[in-house]
């Protein structure tokens, strides 16, 4: 397959109420990528997201800009730049921002290897 630019400034972004803006910049339809789907996420204050795995997949989000509050299992984390989660199969987190910059969030979306 040939190399595929993807310029992620002129996607179209969706915004889900409270939970922030997003964009998928990695999925079938932009490369062919039929088993990943990578989304960047921006989350300003008060909003927050909730990262979950079903019983097939496995995430990773990680931090590329601002401060948060992971939530795992019931347990805060205070996070900021450069932090990431892994979430396996039926697994999930919610991250929240925290701080005075925006939250950029990168999440990528894989099926479960046996």
């Amino acid at each position: 397959m040939p190399n595929t630019y993807i310029d992620t400034n002129t996607l179209p972004h969706t915004t889900a109420p409270g939970a922030g803006e997003f964009v998928e910049v990695l999925n079938n339809a932009l490369c062919g990528a039929k088993n990943v789907v990578g989304t960047l996420r921006w989350l300003k204050k008060g909003e927050s997201y909730d990262a979950t795995c079903d019983a097939k997949t496995n995430q990773l989000v990680y931090l590329m800009e601002g401060d948060a509050t992971i939530t795992l299992e019931g347990k805060d984390h205070q996070v900021a730049k450069g932090n990431g989660i892994y979430l396996g199969p039926s697994e999930s987190a919610r991250i929240a921002h925290r701080g005075s910059a925006p939250l950029k969030l990168f999440q990528l979306v894989v099926p479960k290897f046996s």
